[in-house]
């Protein structure tokens, strides 16, 4: 009796390790499967990393386009400016050039 519960026990043990051990053709597929999605995670991460550079690239043109906008904002106003110089000026000039009319 000992002998069959014993040989039982070593049939439950042996079966186990048997059905724990990959079949002979599962590493091919595993290995073509680890393949495929490397495959496509590179693909997802160069597709991840253009949305990103084309981002980018729109908001440094964005930036461009606003730095341009302000710097010829700035050059109007101060030719507005220098502009309001002269005149002030030149009515200065004039008023002081032109007698005072006398009664």
């Amino acid at each position: 009796m000992k002998n069959t519960i014993a040989a039982l026990i070593a049939g439950l043990f042996a079966t186990a390790a048997f059905a724990q051990t990959p079949a002979p053709g599962a590493p091919a597929a595993a290995v073509k499967a680890e393949a495929k999605h490397e495959t496509q995670a590179a693909k997802v991460e160069a597709k991840e990393t253009k949305a990103e550079a084309k981002t980018e690239a729109k908001a440094e043109v964005k930036e461009a386009k606003t730095a341009t906008r302000h710097a010829k904002a700035k050059t109007k106003h101060a030719a507005k400016t220098a502009a309001a110089k002269l005149d002030a000026a030149k009515d200065t000039t004039v008023a002081a050039a032109t007698p005072a009319a006398t009664k």
